[in-house]
């Protein structure tokens, strides 16, 4: 691997003086007139440019045949066009009935939405921030089938369609996020700022990703470089009132034909958290920092980008419930410290017919807890390394396959005297290839992959010891199959059928925990015979829509067999209930519903409304635990223009009814129905050079008192966060 590496160090700075171009012309269909402005984004090899006032346009050093060009423009449809020449392009836009027709970089053969075989929900977080969403945890809960398991205003773990920890795979800077997620007691370690847009697979994705992707796929698109020979500088401050949160961001981005540049720095503060009426939650309080940097290359042989990520956060551990009431921002003990490291390298080479990608991560995940004094009681080190190289094959007629291996080699290493997980070694291993074929408006898409998991870990203790840990040598090995149907029926209808297998393999806290850290209210303890959860999927999706009203249903049925699961046992040791992982069969099924209106000629106004269902039992007819409540998101939106002072404005209103959580499991009490009322404000003023857009969002604006389902302090009955506004200033030069 390490000759591998060093070949594409190599081709990454080696530069080829092909002068390859494409030029080009864009009109409006109806018109017949020049656009000007128009985003032209070759995201294959990370450049792109804008059209002039006569509607022109032109791309250097981009690979002769087999790229993709995106075209896109607010208020008309985006367009993909496939360079197999150098012959000037003609292209035409027309305007857009719905939403955008976003290109999906989570799947596989990066498709338009409408081609694509499955449903993939698409949000930037702008849009996501204008529906009333003040974080970032915050708006991924308003995509229907997703929600959080939440701590506070710190720390939140995403749940698709019922599924969470290990069972959703979190992907930023094109590599998988490694951080010890099976644990709650902590966030995803990465910071919003720098993240353009987010993926959402709801579903079984093990064919794209291996191992940990059986309930899905977050997968976070890293903003883009500047246009050709552009320098952009951007300056963000925000301010949260519920937890007096300060953040603030500086980035400055350049790009020439070949090279770019990325750097971007973020600062985030914030006391304990106020509860209605005012009471704050003791030691929620949180600082983090974060900073990120990407340079890129390319010409008409290969495109590379490395980046890098350092995410440092230091956060308190409630402990006592509502108790002193402060305004300090630093942590108390217990406390936790967390630091992420992600280095990534994104390679694709361009040959005459084909094209080959090799991508490799590093990660650094550094996680200490603090009980009582600056030593910690309990620090672990994961570092993990992984590769993923991908085969484009010759594309014959209207098909296109795929072939890919996949690995992973992982260790943890405790460095503290308290055990959480034993050391251990991770080696993980896949193959497989996936093929797509069109038709006239059909698409079959379809793949196998062979997994390999190896874990070994390290004895610890006496074995008559109470916290003796038992070494575990185990390989788990899976095989997996997917087929989807994509075609429209009727008019303006389109229809998708997914049938997939997945499988997770056991984590090393689930084979061999075995005792109680801070953050924790249970003793919890391992399994070492534990076997793989593997599932069957079905999903069904209809979609319509014309120039006025968009309607959607997505229904899932998913079988587990084998889940893992915590259950208590009826014991206690040193006051703390014992819960042991068990498995059992398991089915999850429900879906998501909705429609969004937007009637012309009524272009500013937006009605969109979903309903969100899951009901997941065990064989035996008990409900599984941390199943998020049926809901109903509902927003009406407004978007205008005031003059030439205010542009692209915007107001929203987004009402959440969560319904009464009553199917819950044996160690779960039943929770009581709620409504939030969220606003949303904003615009652009535009000033010569200067760009500044201005945002208010207003979350639970009654400062209604409740507690979520899903949130981990409801055992001490502890509300969530009461009324909080955010104030947000994004200066563009």
């Amino acid at each position: 691997m390490k000759n591998s590496i060093t070949i594409l160090f190599i081709g990454l700075f080696h530069v080829v003086f092909a002068q390859q171009h494409i030029t080009g012309n864009i009109i409006d269909k109806q018109t017949n007139e020049p656009l000007s402005g128009v985003d032209i984004y070759a995201p294959e090899i990370h450049k792109g440019t804008t059209s002039d006032f006569d509607g022109n346009f032109t791309i250097k050093n981009i690979p002769n045949k087999n790229i993709k060009l995106i075209f896109s423009y607010v208020g008309y449809k985006n367009q993909t066009v496939l360079i197999t020449n150098t012959t000037a392009l003609k292209i035409s836009l027309e305007e857009a009935e719905t939403h955008l027709d976003e290109v999906i970089i989570s799947t596989l053969f990066n498709k338009l939405q409408s081609q694509n075989v499955m449903k993939v929900e698409h949000h930037s977080l702008k849009k996501l921030k204008e529906l009333g969403n003040a974080t970032l945890i915050e708006g991924l809960a308003t995509i229907p089938g997703v929600a959080q398991v939440s701590t506070g205003v710190s720390i939140g773990k995403p749940v698709i369609r019922g599924l969470t920890g290990n069972r959703v795979l979190v992907y930023a800077q094109g590599v998988r996020l490694e951080n010890q997620q099976f644990g709650d007691e902590h966030g995803l370690g990465i910071n919003e700022a720098g993240i353009g847009s987010v993926e959402v697979i709801k579903g079984p994705a093990s064919l794209l990703y291996g191992s940990d992707a059986l309930g899905g796929v977050l997968y976070f698109n890293t903003e883009k470089f500047a246009n050709t020979n552009e320098t952009n500088i951007e300056v963000t401050e925000k301010y949260f009132s519920n937890t007096n949160g300060f953040n603030t961001t500086a980035m400055v981005k350049n790009s020439s034909e070949k090279f770019k540049f990325i750097g971007r720095a973020t600062y985030d503060t914030h006391q304990d958290y106020k509860i209605s009426k005012g009471e704050k939650v003791t030691n929620t309080r949180y600082n983090e920092q974060d900073y990120k940097l990407g340079m890129g290359f390319s010409n008409d042989k290969i495109s590379s980008t490395l980046r890098y990520n350092f995410n440092k956060l230091d956060l308190g551990i409630n402990e006592e419930g509502i108790a002193m009431q402060t305004n300090t921002r630093t942590p108390e003990y217990p406390k936790q410290q967390v630091f992420n490291h992600i280095v990534s390298l994104h390679n694709r080479l361009f040959f005459k017919n084909s094209k080959l990608d090799a991508n490799f991560g590093y990660l650094f995940n550094d996680r200490s807890e603090f009980e009582d004094s600056d030593i910690a009681s309990l620090r672990m080190h994961l570092k993990t390394v992984n590769y993923d190289m991908k085969y484009f094959l010759p594309k014959i007629k209207k098909v296109e396959a795929i072939f890919g291996v996949q690995g992973m080699y992982q260790t943890n290493t405790n460095k503290a005297e308290e055990i959480l997980i034993p050391d251990a070694t991770i080696n993980d291993f896949g193959i497989f290839t996936t093929t797509n074929s069109e038709w006239n408006t059909n698409v079959i898409q379809a793949g196998i992959r062979l997994d390999n998991r190896k874990i070994n870990t390290k004895e610890y203790g006496i074995a008559t010891d109470l916290e003796y840990i038992n070494a575990v040598n185990k390989t788990f090995t899976s095989f997996n199959v997917s087929l989807g149907y994509k075609t429209e029926p009727f008019k303006k209808t389109i229809m998708r059928l997914n049938i997939a297998t997945g499988f997770r393999a056991p984590n090393i806290a689930e084979l061999t925990s075995n005792g109680v850290h801070e953050g924790t209210n249970r003793y919890e303890k391992g399994n070492s015979e534990l076997k793989n959860e593997q599932n069957l999927q079905l999903d069904i999706a209809l979609a319509y829509k014309n120039e006025h009203i968009e309607v959607f249903a997505n229904s899932f049925y998913n079988s587990i067999q084998k889940y893992i699961f915590l259950a208590p046992n009826g014991t206690e040791i040193d006051g703390n209930n014992v819960f042991n992982y068990t498995q059992d069969d398991a089915h999850l099924f429900g879906g998501e519903f909705g429609f969004d209106l937007h009637p012309h000629p009524l272009d500013w106004l937006h009605i969109q409304s979903s309903f969100e269902t899951v009901i997941a039992k065990q064989k035996n007819g008990d409900y599984l635990p941390l199943i998020p409540a049926n809901k109903i998101n509902t927003v009406l939106k407004s978007d205008f223009n005031i003059s030439k002072l205010l542009q692209d404005a915007y107001f929203s209103i987004n009402l959440k009814n969560v319904l009464k959580q009553d199917k819950v499991s044996s160690n779960e009490t039943k929770n009581n129905a709620y409504n939030l009322i969220n606003l949303g404000l904003g615009g652009t003023i535009k000033r010569k050079n200067i760009t500044i857009d201005l945002s208010i969002n207003a979350n639970n604006i009654f400062d209604t008192k409740y507690i979520s389902h899903l949130s981990r302090l409801k055992v001490d009955n502890i509300p969530n966060a009461g009324r909080n506004v955010a104030f947000g200033l994004d200066f563009k030069f």
